[in-house]
């Protein structure tokens, strides 16, 4: 019968069969165990092969970290005696890794010896830390309707092309400078150009350090990133957000306030998704992998904060065709402190970020947390766009005069607060031409406070819109009155 290796053996043996990213390698007596990873040499490369089965008869299943092309049967293979391994700690900021923690940028090597295992067991229930915190993002549809908890995980959901990414750069510009602790950003399977972008505006803003200034040398920068992109094969990208979450813990368990960025979660879950089909397992509900929530639980649970340090994360996760119901978004949702949803109607009406105001929940919306001014202010405006809500059909067929005094007054004041609910990005500056603001939480309280309860009903709907606090909502009227005379 076959026995597993020891980390003292490592043993040789020979691939037997290459089907996609899926190679199988045969053994001669000894078996690496499961998630151990294998070497092999493709073109001049290293390429990683992860174990995923034991099939029997001395043969292993195995995940190939990069290209299989040009691998051949009989090629030797040996066991490196353990899991996939990462460079972590200081030296890991301002590099661009890929999933096996080779550096891409080409600025060398490493230079750590300290290494951590991409496999890791969640922290203990012992560990953990539930106090109760917000972080101030300076978005006012945010802070005010879903805020967010510092060491907490929050989602952005949406569609194909409502602003996910725009609003993750913006978190990470508006949270990562002011934060001035240490960024973890994962790129898993988005596209390789908005990666690239990110890593010159990060060198841009002074988060991280240009290294053609500093003798070739990233030293000082606080984010590091972990990129496996489109291009790469469905191991790469089932894998990259654990290398990345692998580093932001080595933070964590150092004392460190972490931040941790994953675009996208959804790519993780359709990476395993080719990978199972590959396995042999047989697809679950809208052929997904059976092992979907076991999956997106073992990722999840992982990214937690404990005594030692904090790790806020905020993950980007695509809705295929705008369906909040499908499993993949479906099965993250559990995991979620707070969810931010992107709506495709609102961005059709010009309104960015476009955040849905009544879909978007927090657990940190809760007087205990935000206070009790904050929660009324929060709750009026939705009620107040609910009953737009429900008022538009009405609307649609028998126009706004036919609604009641009452009605008449909630509608007007709902679309102000819509409007207001926008509001220009610094990263989003080069396209908008409109310079991006940061609103402070008393302020948008304020504001809102001012709207509900209508101090602001003689002002027009076009000067709420694209604007930071309501003293420049004031301004713009002020100007909109001056054009008009």
């Amino acid at each position: 019968m076959a026995r597993a290796a020891t980390q003292t053996s490592p043993a040789a043996g020979k691939v037997t069969q290459v089907i996609g990213a899926v190679v199988d390698v045969k053994f001669d007596g000894v078996l690496p165990p499961i998630l151990n990873a294998l070497e092999t040499e493709n073109g001049g490369h290293r390429l990683i092969l992860e174990v995923a089965q034991h099939l029997g008869e001395n043969v292993v299943r195995t995940i190939a970290m990069d290209s299989t092309e040009g691998l051949v049967r009989g090629q030797p293979v040996s066991d490196t005696g353990a899991p996939i391994s990462v460079p972590v700690g200081d030296e890991t900021l301002g590099r661009i890794l890929n999933v096996i923690g080779e550096p891409v940028d080409e600025l060398g090597p490493v230079t750590t010896t300290a290494r951590r295992a991409i496999h890791q067991p969640a922290p203990e229930y012992v560990e953990q830390s539930t106090e109760s915190q917000i972080l101030v993002t300076g978005i006012k549809v945010v802070d005010l309707l879903a805020p967010y908890a510092k060491g907490g995980k929050i989602g952005l959901f949406g569609g194909a092309g409502v602003g996910k990414t725009v609003l993750i750069m913006e978190l990470i510009n508006n949270v990562a400078k002011a934060h001035g602790g240490y960024s973890v950003f994962a790129g898993v399977g988005e596209r390789t150009r908005e990666g690239n972008d990110l890593y010159h505006e990060m060198i841009e803003s002074k988060v991280n350090v240009d290294p053609h200034e500093n003798g070739g040398s990233a030293a000082g920068s606080k984010c590091a990133l972990v990129y496996g992109q489109m291009n790469e094969p469905p191991g790469a990208r089932a894998r990259v957000a654990l290398t990345g979450l692998t580093i932001a813990e080595d933070f964590r368990d150092k004392g460190q306030d972490v931040l941790f960025f994953v675009d996208n979660i959804f790519r993780f879950t359709q990476a395993g998704s080719e990978v199972s089909a590959l396995l042999g397992r047989i697809p679950s509900a809208v052929g997904y992998q059976p092992t979907l929530a076991t999956d997106m639980g073992a990722l999840q649970e992982r990214i937690t904060t404990t005594n030692k340090g904090s790790i806020t994360s905020v993950q980007a996760i695509y809705v295929p065709a705008d369906d909040l119901t499908d499993p993949a978004p479906a099965t993250s949702f559990a995991h979620l402190d707070a969810t931010t949803v992107l709506n495709r109607s609102i961005a059709e009406k010009g309104i960015y970020p476009a955040v849905d105001p009544l879909d978007s929940t927090s657990r940190m919306l809760d007087p205990m947390v935000v206070g009790e001014e904050h929660y009324e202010v929060a709750r009026k405006v939705q009620s107040t766009l609910q009953r737009y809500k429900s008022l538009q059909d009405i609307i649609a067929i028998l126009g706004m005069d036919e609604l009641s005094e009452d009605d008449k007054i909630a509608v007007a004041r709902a679309r102000k607060i819509e409007r207001f609910l926008s509001q220009p990005f610094h990263v989003a500056e080069i396209f908008t031409g409109s310079p991006g603001k940061l609103v402070s939480l008393e302020d948008t309280i304020k504001g809102f406070k001012g709207l509900v309860n209508g101090d602001y009903d003689h002002m027009p709907e076009a000067a709420f819109y694209m604007v930071g606090s309501m003293d420049e909502a004031i301004e713009k009227a002020k100007k909109l009155a001056a054009v008009a005379a």
